[in-house]
């Protein structure tokens, strides 16, 4: 005897993808395509720069001048605390921390792995590029915080410091979902990552050029891994509807 067809359950209906998760999921692809397309045009933007000594290169000088002749004691201190705390060291070990707590308060090994292998792939590209460009730093004699012979470009600090504050300000967005408060969580990670450059640039470690290049990268390392978890949630996805469709 043919079978009558079979009605969805309530359990199948809360499972399947909702409509209104497609228009989403590919806004957030457009956006993550936005910032990878947006951060490498900055970084190669300022790296055409320095290796031609022209365009905004011919802002090094004059910045960095007038930042060393503006020191005060007050903002010494402030931004003394802020590039110490962001040093690629602080941001692996902060980082690393931050990843395993998470890890054990919400059981779950994706994102604070996405977390981690966010920061180890800055410390391998801020590296490779470094020994790449071979740039030198500012005048020893500019440095407030003691003697460094490590390379210029990009800013190490800037770079770790970004991808931290941007790529956990997105999985903090994910998580809550609200727009009000996912526009909070980037600006205070943009202002964060702004203030690094700022220390770098004041303390004489760096040139303009360094830390707008170090911002291209975090910007577009934010996108990758934006695009790295939305495609392992469509894929999520459509595995949990596969499920949900063939179940009896």
């Amino acid at each position: 005897m043919p079978t009558a067809p079979r009605l969805p359950r309530a359990s199948d209906i809360s499972r399947a993808p909702s409509v209104s998760t497609v228009p989403s999921r590919r806004r957030l692809f457009f956006g993550a395509a936005g910032l990878l397309v947006a951060g490498d045009a900055i970084f190669w933007a300022m790296l055409a720069a320095v290796q031609s000594n022209s365009g905004i290169a011919a802002w090094d000088a004059p910045v960095h001048d007038g930042l060393v002749a503006s020191r005060n004691p007050a903002a010494t201190a402030v931004l003394t605390a802020v590039t110490t705390v962001t040093s690629p060291l602080w941001m692996t070990v902060i980082g690393f921390a931050f990843a395993l707590g998470w890890a054990a308060w919400k059981r779950e090994l994706w994102r604070p792995a996405l977390l981690i292998g966010a920061m180890a792939a800055t410390f391998a590209l801020s590296t490779l590029i470094k020994h790449q460009v071979d740039r030198a730093r500012p005048a020893a004699g500019d440095f407030l915080l003691g003697p460094d012979d490590a390379l210029s470009f990009p800013s190490g600090h800037t770079f770790g410091a970004g991808v931290f504050l941007l790529v956990l300000a997105y999985l903090f967005a994910a998580g809550r979902g609200r727009r009000p408060t996912s526009f909070l969580a980037f600006a205070a990670a943009a202002a964060g990552t702004v203030l690094v450059a700022v220390s770098r640039l004041y303390l004489g470690y760096h040139w303009l050029t360094d830390v707008l290049a170090s911002l291209g990268l975090a910007v577009a390392v934010t996108g990758m891994v934006i695009l790295a978890d939305g495609l392992r949630s469509a894929r999520t996805t459509r595995r949990s509807a596969g499920s949900a469709a063939h179940r009896p």
